[in-house]
């Protein structure tokens, strides 16, 4: 049997497949498609971040396809339907990066909220910009809300929690019995807009969400308010984001993941100059012991659906 791997993880956890399993490991197939669909054509499995496209052609170069392994959770870039009419098993690695994208969220809360870590050529100048970094504030008091309370979410609220933070949530999909509602402030989309002082994304995008934080949602927030965004690209509207930090009618944001991505130099363009803004490579689930977790557990379920288990 052979297993292609198309992106980056942890090849140390490699070594649990059986010998005489064959295994490409080569993270820069996800540039090139044509040899891509060329690596494929003899796999039983395939290993993906979320950049490799699993879509109707794919499949079709890979006739002898019974798995993929999705390191990580989102599954956007997988054409679902199609490997269900395959009848091939998608395995996402649920659970193993959400501690790494809970940190995420709490930094980049903190560090928005505070507004003083992005000093350092000031400093260096010789500036000293004391009072007017002296204003920055706590997070302990503000609410937390959080736009969908799955596992990512429910770990970030035990966080913020902790932090003193109240907390809220905007969930249809989640039972109302459900444990994790135990101290969550439970509430409409448009109640949420409006209480959250930090509004964390944690909803897939689909084509019920995508736009949904638009210039008219983002009007709805709180003066001041922070947004983080370490769901999907698609969901917020990037253009209405900026031109909200640019007014000052929110006070920052966070964007780990974007409507084009990698992101262009063209698309980026649009960030350019705007305030109070954090933007980071897709990597909120990414850290050296999320990767060895994503890695391991992606690499476990593979093997299983192999063996039949």
């Amino acid at each position: 049997m052979r297993v292609v791997v198309t992106e980056f993880m942890d090849e140390e956890a490699l070594a649990a497949f059986e010998s005489g399993l064959s295994v490409t490991y080569d993270p820069s197939l996800v540039d090139d498609r044509g040899a891509t669909l060329a690596a494929v054509g003899e796999a039983d499995a395939v290993i993906v971040r979320n950049r490799t496209r699993i879509d109707r052609e794919l499949l079709d170069a890979a006739p002898k396809l019974r798995a993929v392994g999705r390191l990580g959770v989102g599954l956007d870039n997988i054409d679902l339907d199609a490997c269900r009419t395959r009848a091939i098993a998608v395995l996402p690695a649920t659970g193993a990066n959400t501690l790494s994208v809970a940190e995420y969220v709490i930094g980049a809360t903190m560090a928005l909220v505070r507004g003083s870590f992005a000093a350092r050529d000031e400093m260096v100048a010789g500036l000293w910009p004391r009072n007017a970094l002296g204003r920055g504030g706590e997070v302990s008091g503000r609410v937390m809300g959080l736009l969908g309370l799955g596992g990512i979410a429910q770990a970030v609220a035990e966080r913020a929690r902790a932090l003193g933070m109240t907390l809220a949530a905007h969930d249809p999909f989640l039972p109302e019995d459900h444990p994790a509602w135990a101290g969550v402030g439970r509430c409409g989309f448009e109640d949420l807009l409006g209480r959250a002082d930090v509004l964390s994304l944690h909803v897939p995008l689909t084509e019920g969400t995508r736009g949904l934080l638009g210039a008219d949602a983002l009007a709805r927030m709180k003066p001041g308010a922070i947004l983080v965004n370490t769901a999907r690209g698609g969901i917020v509207d990037e253009a209405a984001l900026v031109a909200a930090l640019t007014s000052g009618a929110l006070g920052g944001a966070a964007l780990d993941v974007f409507a084009t991505e990698p992101l262009t130099a063209e698309a980026g363009a649009l960030f350019r100059n705007c305030p109070n803004l954090i933007l980071t490579p897709h990597i909120a689930g990414v850290t050296g012991e999320g990767n060895t977790r994503v890695s391991h557990l992606t690499v476990e379920n593979v093997r299983r659906a192999l063996a039949g288990d």
